[in-house]
């Protein structure tokens, strides 16, 4: 199954909302869009496309409804999203966490284009497993650009086959939270403040 979804936010309006597939988006609040799964998404095989745009002057909240389970499919254990986010004005997005169940492969990569009049917080959580479960993977990369200037380039992979991997002891959750144009916050783990503005925290551990 593919999924699609486009939000935009304008100054002074509702956000315009556009969904097909296996994701619904409903407005919760003034400024607030909840992304509802209206089918089981993502199984082995599905592709999931977010597009956010946020004008200058607007302002957005995007959160999720539930946590994301990414299971196996019939024929293919991998599963894809992406999220595409331009933002000229204020968005904040924290969906809840991506469970990468039973013996998923898991594939997310987020790319960001920001005007330096942009603000932005973007946390995302992920856990492999569910309990007495250590065989899934994911794969996260962050692509975030200034102005056209490069600010960020961050890729993370977690679980079974991963770099960290190990039979003894291996992280099995982890926690990326990027801000523009903050430089500090008070996040879980250790937070780097970037050369281009904005700052990245990033946390891992077994369990979220």
């Amino acid at each position: 199954m593919r999924s699609d979804i486009v939000i935009v936010a304008r100054p002074g309006r509702s956000p315009h909302i556009e969904c097909t597939g296996g994701i619904a988006a409903r407005r919760t609040g003034q400024d607030t869009v909840h992304l509802v799964s209206s089918a089981a998404t993502p199984l082995g095989g599905d592709a999931i496309a977010m597009r956010i745009v946020v004008e200058v002057g607007a302002r957005l909240n995007v959160r999720t409804v539930a946590a994301t389970v990414a299971l196996p499919g019939p024929v293919t254990t991998e599963s894809h999203a992406t999220w595409d986010l331009d933002v000229a004005g204020e968005l904040d997005l924290d969906p809840e966490p991506t469970i990468v169940a039973a013996a998923s492969r898991h594939h997310t990569s987020t790319r960001v284009t920001l005007t330096d009049a942009g603000v932005l917080r973007l946390r995302e959580r992920v856990q492999i497993g569910r309990t007495g479960e250590r065989q899934g993977f994911w794969s996260g990369s962050l692509h975030a650009d200034v102005d056209g200037t490069p600010c960020l380039r961050h890729r993370v992979e977690l679980g079974s086959g991963s770099p960290a991997d190990d039979e003894i002891a291996a992280p099995r959750a982890c926690i990326s939270e990027f801000h523009y144009p903050r430089s500090e916050v008070d996040a879980p783990g250790v937070t780097l403040a970037l050369a281009a503005g904005g700052c990245l925290a990033t946390w891992q551990g077994e369990r979220l």
